[in-house]
């Protein structure tokens, strides 16, 4: 026999099963005997059904591309030119310029923080010769040595950006990002030192971002899947992709902690042109498979404790202790003696 799934959801759930069990028991009458025949059935009967069920939370999010990030100029000279707000910048072309040179975009996960030359070994030459390599540059491989075909390859980069063609790479020379950018704000200013604030920019791909309470941390988990309500009432399928671990303090010492949760969509398409737009967010928090079910109203409360429902055979009826599992949908998980899927249970008219 199939076990009970206890529920875990949010606050205020057990307070609404209370109120829906009592409310049944109060629709049979009181607290019926367990597995006591009756002659009457009940006024109305519903059959035990097999289904999944599925518990859900719904919570506000914001679809956005994501918390900006600043670029800091770290070179000498001037700011020459600047990207205009929305523009996306893929690698290889220059975010802003310093003295009329452009300060380039590489990708990559590791901060570049030294010059580079013939002989330097780590992660950061990997990184370098990745980039060299995806903009075309050829004659080295790709490993976390620098040669000095590494360095013919950095100058022939330096010549096509109008740079001293050294051979040595200097990170002032690129902004390093994980992917292709797009430009939210500019806080540098033609003119102004190259070697402060320049801009700010986010990824490509919109995403839902939520300050969950942190009483409903338990909902949420990497993978579980989201539905997404765009302003207009339309729908897109996503999925958690990333659940903070450290809370954030309420604005006002009566604002609740939240945690960062961030929710993927897909299909990027179905959201137009938002941008900064509140949501709305189903989140799949639990579910179970193959439960025997019935509707929450078919639940009694038993004199000796407990619950149970009226299973109707016929004419007769009798009642029959159950435990309960997940409820969901106004359904109820259920197990006991002689419960099936068919069996006819009583429910109030």
């Amino acid at each position: 026999m199939r076990g009970p799934v206890r529920a875990t959801l949010v606050t205020g759930t057990a307070v609404a099963v209370a109120g829906a069990v009592a409310a049944a028991a109060i629709g049979f009458g009181g607290d019926p005997p367990a597995t006591t025949d009756g002659t009457a059935p009940a006024p109305s009967t519903a059959a035990v059904t097999r289904a999944t069920l599925t518990q859900t939370q719904q919570v506000n999010g914001t679809l956005d591309y994501g918390e900006p990030v600043t670029v800091n100029g770290r070179g000498s000279g001037v700011i020459t030119w600047l990207p205009a707000p929305g523009a996306v910048i893929r690698r290889g072309k220059p975010v802003y310029k310093a003295d009329n040179r452009p300060v380039s975009l590489f990708y990559g996960g590791l901060p570049l923080y030294r010059p580079l030359r013939a002989g330097d070994t780590g992660d950061d030459v990997h990184e370098v010769e990745s980039n060299l390599a995806a903009l075309g540059h050829t004659g080295f491989t790709v490993d976390d040595t620098y040669t000095a075909s590494t360095a013919a390859a950095v100058r022939k980069w330096q010549k096509s950006a109008g740079r001293p063609q050294t051979g040595v790479f200097d990170p002032v020379d690129v902004v390093r990002a994980p992917a292709e950018l797009r430009v939210t704000t500019l806080s540098g200013h033609l003119g102004d030192p190259a070697d402060g604030p320049v801009l700010a920019y986010t990824g490509t791909t919109r995403m839902v971002r939520i300050a969950l309470d942190v009483g409903l941390q338990g909902l949420v988990k990497q993978g579980v899947s989201a539905t997404v309500t765009l302003p207009g009432g339309k729908t897109v399928d996503g999925t958690v992709t990333t659940v903070g671990s450290v809370a954030t303090a309420g604005q006002a010492p009566s604002d609740p902690a939240t945690i960062a949760v961030t929710v993927t969509l897909a299909d990027q398409s179905a959201l137009g042109a938002l941008d900064q737009a509140p949501v709305g967010v189903k989140l799949v928090s639990a579910s179970v498979p193959d439960a025997l079910t019935v509707p929450v109203a078919a639940l009694v409360a038993l004199s000796e404790g407990g619950y149970g429902v009226q299973v109707v055979t016929g004419a007769a009826s009798r009642y029959v202790p159950v435990q309960l599992g997940m409820f969901a949908n106004g359904r109820v998980q259920i197990t006991g003696e002689g419960i099936t899927e068919g069996t006819l249970v009583g429910v109030p008219s």
